[in-house]
């Protein structure tokens, strides 16, 4: 029944930890910084649940990711230490999470499974983030899919439903392929075929969840290459 793919993307596709971590050095270092590189990027991506969870509770309209990204680099500075950015310098530290490097497995699995179904994103991420990333990492998506197009943020039903629709595709028609149990879980609540993958080393060495998958998801793959060869595609 499935013919389309939707991924999560922040951790199941791509590395933020190590990515962000390359870019804020690339940024702050010749200004002297010397910072814990991969606790800067863990500490900006610590803010990603709360900022977005002011939209989803209501308490601020519907703000791409970008914004709040933005918003949480200038607490993260202060915290950090890190002073004499102007704002463009600010701004294209930003854009460190256009930037981001795939998994090794990412677009070689990702081109496999293109060729038996539609594959796009179910990200957090907003258009101009999602698109930018996947033209610096290669990605070969069919679609752009997720919050900007819902207006809402995983794991609100609506992020899963809508993106199903914009496909014309029933919810059972769609596999959620990601590397944490609470968003396939929220998937499957609207009625998606779920696929996991883990990404053990997404938080560091000392990672303690999504190291397995939960009972009960569709398929259960070691990486996107497995993924394919599971799915049956060339």
């Amino acid at each position: 029944m499935v013919k389309a793919l939707l991924f999560d993307v922040f951790g199941t596709v791509v590395d933020w930890r190590g990515s962000v971590a390359r870019e804020a050095k690339k940024a702050l270092a010749p200004k002297g910084h010397e910072l814990d590189w991969r606790g800067f990027a863990r500490r900006w991506r610590d803010r990603y649940q709360p900022a977005m969870e002011e939209v989803r509770s209501g308490a601020r309209p519907y703000t791409i990711l970008d914004v709040l990204h933005r918003e949480n680099l200038e607490a993260l500075l202060e915290e950090f230490g890190v002073s004499g950015l102007g704002e463009a310098e600010k701004d294209d530290l930003n854009r460190a999470w256009h930037r981001l490097d795939p998994w090794p497995d990412a677009v070689l699995g990702l081109s496999r499974l293109k060729r038996k179904y539609i594959i796009g994103t179910c990200s957090n991420g907003n258009i101009a983030l999602m698109v930018n990333m996947a033209r610096h990492a290669r990605l070969p998506w069919d679609t752009i899919l997720g919050a900007e197009v819902a207006r809402a943020y995983k794991p609100q039903p609506d992020a899963y439903r809508l993106s199903c629709a914009a496909l014309g595709l029933a919810p059972g028609e769609v596999m959620m392929t990601a590397a944490h149990n609470g968003d396939l879980h929220a998937a499957a609540a609207e009625g998606m075929a779920t696929a996991f993958v883990p990404r053990r080393t997404e938080h560091g060495p000392g990672q303690t969840t999504d190291l397995e998958a939960d009972p009960g998801f569709t398929v259960v793959a070691e990486d996107f290459i497995d993924l394919a060869d599971r799915l049956g595609c060339p």
